[in-house]
């Protein structure tokens, strides 16, 4: 029996020290350029220099007013497609322990009862036979010589880790669109203040062209032409209403629960200002996005996958045995003479099978197509990267020339105003005035928007945003 238990034990050193079929795994080349795009529109500014890496800038940090951190937080606890991913996690991780399991032999018990009447020759009538007994074995116990379960492990680790990464990529897409639905419900109540104030002046001028109408001093058509724009005004106030109303849906939808009044933005201008991040001195920096890193893993999923399908073309080693103690009688379990046992290895011979041969050309083919898609992702987060480079280094331009014309524009209905009420201008000019500076306003405050958004954006599309804590290990 000892002899049997030191076999035993070699047998389980072999299989956990034996080579697996898995070919060897090589990152293949990034199809991207090792530096970031440059010309007119890439140019940096001076508050970029010396700025954190977006990887390494907690959103905390990031994200600096105390309202959204509030609500960032309470989306990050109660969103529901967060925590689907979270627990996609879990799953992997149980699945990948029930695949590491295999390694290890099932040990299993039994008691078993037999009664039976059979007639034998040379004896009269019937004869009772009974058998009772007690075994602790293991059942069908493959052995790895060949690393086929332990490939299969492998694959199952990595589909492990891709979906961690994979629940990474969750929040970082949560964090940021948590953020934009704020930047803007606050971009509309900014629009909604600035239609009311509109609506006030509008008001305002119209009260003084119906009474300068009806003591004969103005055109009726001065007086349409005032209440046009006093309509147009109020259509204004009802849609930013609107908008201001969906936007704040969104954020209770992305938060998962309802967003206290007092947590909610005021005015886009009230916002506190995000940082700049530095997108890095090369590209290789989009390595340690998880997206990417979720593609990696899975290409190397199918690496593994290939190692249990030529171990396929290989003998599989499998072992039942048991020991016990077996009776005719209940009473006489246990007693000298019982002791049972069995041992009965198996080894089964792949001589001819067409479908393992292209089982491997499949798992191949797999490995092929995981290949490209980890270079696609790569060469999609670049373009993601350098379309937010191209707008930062414009936006600064943008918000110089819209503010520009706004405080002209301003000027130009100022002027008008008072060259209507000297008499020496029609009021459509002072119409065509206000106009432009509404517009002028809105502009001005839709870029504001874009320059917060694309912040946020470009902090996303470089890894920030996600779990600080490192990726996991295998266990």
């Amino acid at each position: 029996m000892i002899k049997k238990l030191l076999l035993l034990l070699a047998i389980t050193g072999v299989l956990f020290t034996g080579c697996t079929m898995i070919p060897k795994y090589t990152r293949p080349e990034a199809p991207i350029p090792a530096e970031w795009p440059s010309g007119p529109a890439y140019k940096e500014t001076p508050s970029t220099e010396g700025a954190p890496v977006a990887a390494d800038l907690k959103w905390r940090e990031f994200f600096a007013g105390e309202k959204l951190q509030a609500i960032i937080a309470t989306a990050l606890k109660n969103n529901r497609d967060l925590r689907v991913a979270a627990l996609n996690v879990e799953r992997a991780r149980a699945l990948y322990r029930i695949q590491r399991a295999e390694l290890l032999p099932t040990v299993e018990t039994g008691v078993t009862a037999s009664k039976q009447d059979v007639l034998i020759s040379g004896t009269n009538g019937l004869v009772t036979l009974k058998e009772f007994d007690v075994n602790l074995g293991i059942t069908s116990w493959e052995v790895d010589f060949f690393g086929r379960i332990r490939s299969l492990g492998k694959k199952a680790l990595e589909e492990y880790f891709a979906t961690a990464q994979a629940r990474r990529s969750a929040q970082i897409l949560l964090v940021s669109e948590v953020a934009y639905a704020y930047l803007t419900l606050a971009a509309d109540r900014e629009n909604l203040k600035l239609a009311h104030s509109t609506l006030e002046s509008q008001q305002a001028g119209y009260k003084l062209i119906r009474r300068r109408f009806e003591v004969g001093l103005a055109h009726e058509l001065d007086l349409r032409q005032a209440q046009t724009r006093v309509d147009a005004a109020r259509v204004d106030i009802a849609r930013y209403t609107e908008l201001a109303a969906k936007a704040e849906n969104a954020l209770n939808l992305l938060a998962g629960s309802m967003v206290p009044a007092d947590l909610l933005p005021g005015e886009l201008s009230a916002v506190k200002p995000l940082p700049d991040v530095a997108p890095g001195t090369s590209s290789e920096v989009l390595l340690r996005r998880p997206d990417i890193l979720q593609a990696e893993n899975l290409l190397k999923a199918s690496n593994a996958n290939i190692g249990a399908a030529r171990a396929n073309f290989f003998p599989r080693i499998s072992l039942t045995s048991a020991i016990g103690s077996a009776s005719g009688d209940l009473s006489g379990l246990f007693k000298s003479g019982s002791f049972v046992w069995n041992y009965a290895p198996q080894i089964v011979m792949p001589i001819f099978d067409a479908r393992t041969w292209s089982a491997l050309s499949v798992t191949k083919v797999d490995k092929e197509i995981a290949v490209a898609q980890y270079e696609r992702a790569i060469q999609g987060a670049f373009r993601e990267v350098a379309d937010a480079l191209a707008r930062r280094g414009t936006m600064g331009d943008q918000i110089q020339a819209q503010q520009s014309l706004v405080d002209a524009t301003s000027k130009t209905y100022r002027l008008s105003n008072l060259r209507y009420e000297k008499g020496i201008d029609i009021y459509l000019n002072v119409l065509d005035a206000q106009r432009s500076l509404y517009t002028a306003q809105q502009g001005l405050i839709a870029i504001r928007l874009t320059k917060l958004a694309n912040q946020v954006r470009l902090y996303a599309v470089l890894g920030g945003g996600g779990d600080s804590s490192p990726p996991p290990k295998g266990e």
